[in-house]
């Protein structure tokens, strides 16, 4: 299991290394493109492309770093930099929506002569670059917040390209060059709902909130149901490294006849199977001290 953490986490290093070098190359002719046609939607898909390059590096950096062995400072090692480079991604993306917000309503109001033309001509290869990229980016490990931020990012590049080869072809057949702020508002708003979800996503598990799915009470049920020597669970404390990586901390109440090394690897076990967690710390507790009414839920 571990071999293919490491082997996904590799392979999604390389993609995510490959589309950060691909999209830094379009970004240049974006924007000599937008800068020459006037396009609002080219100008804007370029600076979304210019941050979203900066972006991939982050990403692509946080694949490396998190390949460091914990030491005495970093116990868990370095994993946790991918979530926050994913958060940090998200935040720029919400600043380039609103940053386009800005920028659409003032050539809503003072609209601008655009060159459809060779805004059309340029939007067309965006938008076979961004279909590449995020092609190649969707092969990866799509359980990893730092590649879903990465995708999200090329995301709304090809969206901003197809925006881009919509607005040129209204303004080459009808002349209405308001269409290019218009769809660059829509692109803003698309992306924003993105960048929301994968802040709130992000934010979840710095907070140390608990995985995704995982039902605490049912995880406690089944322990106890399925293991007939535990009585109780109790401290249960449950969040993730990253996305794909839970972690669990609780305390089993086992009787005190039993033999705790075999009920602790079946609760290893059943954890691991059962709830995909491979990384539990289990304090087990003879059932004796429950027999004692004076004692509380804390002092057990």
């Amino acid at each position: 299991m571990a071999h293919t953490h490491h082997h996904d986490q590799g392979a999604s290093e390389r993609r995510v290394f490959w589309v950060m070098v691909l999209t830094f190359a379009f970004m240049i002719v974006e924007a000599v493109g937008g800068l020459m046609s006037g396009s609002l939607a080219l100008l804007a898909d370029a600076g979304h492309m210019l941050t979203d390059a900066a972006a991939l590096a982050l990403a692509w950096f946080a694949f490396r770093i998190a390949r460091k062995p914990s030491d005495s400072l970093r116990t868990f090692g370095y994993h946790r930099f991918q979530v926050l480079a994913a958060f940090t991604n998200a935040l720029a993306l919400i600043a380039i929506a609103l940053w386009i917000f800005v920028e659409a309503i003032r050539r809503l109001v003072d609209p601008l002569e655009i060159l459809a033309a060779p805004m059309l001509a340029i939007a067309i290869v965006g938008l076979l670059v961004n279909v590449i990229a995020f092609a190649v980016l969707r092969g990866g490990d799509r359980d990893n917040l730092n590649l879903n931020a990465a995708m999200l990012h090329v995301l709304g590049d090809l969206l901003g390209s197809v925006a881009a080869i919509v607005a040129a072809l209204v303004i080459l057949g009808w002349g209405w060059t308001r269409i290019d702020p218009l769809l660059s508002l829509l692109v803003a708003l698309i992306v924003l709902r993105g960048a929301m979800r994968l802040v709130r996503r992000t934010g979840h598990i710095l907070l140390e909130g608990s995985p995704d799915d995982f039902d605490v009470d049912a995880m406690r049920a089944t322990l106890i149901e399925e293991i007939d020597d535990v009585t109780d669970i109790h401290h249960v404390h449950a969040w993730s490294l990253t996305r794909e990586r839970p972690l669990v901390t609780l305390h089993a109440v086992v009787r005190a006849d039993a033999d705790y090394a075999s009920v602790l690897i079946r609760l290893r076990t059943l954890l691991t199977e059962r709830f995909g967690v491979d990384h539990a710390t289990i304090q087990v507790e003879p059932g004796v001290k429950l027999e004692n009414p004076a004692m509380s839920p804390g002092e057990r």
